[in-house]
């Protein structure tokens, strides 16, 4: 299976990867550096982080493809609702082709198998505009029980690194120190600019 079907997960009330808030990491980066512009958030689900994008000042909108995950956001944030699109990242709508100065990633890039990781790089080349930034909060090399395959799907920093290694340069690079529950130590925070 090439890709999972989340508005099925969705249905079933089973978002594990939800923790109910927005991520920890991504919201102390931009208390700390500030950034200004059209932000899209990629796989958004129940839209906590475009609520943390909007929060910070930044004109937000977040894409899902799974109906049950954008109607969860809309009522979850109504204020809101209109930020958040139903769509595919692999088939961004002709408005959305480098509208964006930031894409904020948190979970869509750990929920793709490695099949689809260069699908996910083409996705950002195409929504950022030159000089835009990718903020992501990477789930690195997560624990998985014997014979699980994911998702999150395993993932490393030479990984990380190796997908954007043309057309991209490093701004930022560390472990956070604050995150979810069982999670700190292994994310990462990176911060990409597009320079080509």
């Amino acid at each position: 299976m090439l890709r999972m079907n989340w508005e099925e997960l969705y249905r079933q009330g089973d978002a594990f990867w939800d923790r109910g808030a927005w991520s920890p990491p991504l919201e102390q980066y931009l208390e700390r550096h500030p950034v200004t512009g059209r932000a899209l958030v990629p796989g958004c689900g129940r839209g906590h982080e475009v609520a943390l994008a909007v929060a910070q000042g930044l004109d937000a909108t977040g894409l899902d493809i799974a109906p049950t995950g954008v109607a969860e956001a809309r009522a979850l944030y109504p204020t809101l609702a209109g930020r958040f699109v139903i769509g595919d990242l692999f088939q961004l709508p002709e408005d959305l082709l480098g509208a964006f100065d930031v894409v904020l990633e948190h979970t869509c890039m750990s929920g793709l198998p490695l099949a689809l990781r260069a699908d996910y790089r083409r996705a950002m080349d195409l929504a950022l505009r030159p000089g835009g930034l990718l903020i992501g909060v990477w789930f690195i090399e997560p624990d998985l029980k014997p014979g699980e395959e994911g998702p999150p799907f395993p993932f490393s920093v030479p990984d990380l690194t190796a997908l954007f290694a043309e057309g991209y340069e490093i701004l930022a690079d560390y472990v956070p120190d604050v995150a979810f529950p069982g999670r700190l130590g292994r994310e990462r925070l990176r911060v990409l600019r597009r320079v080509s």
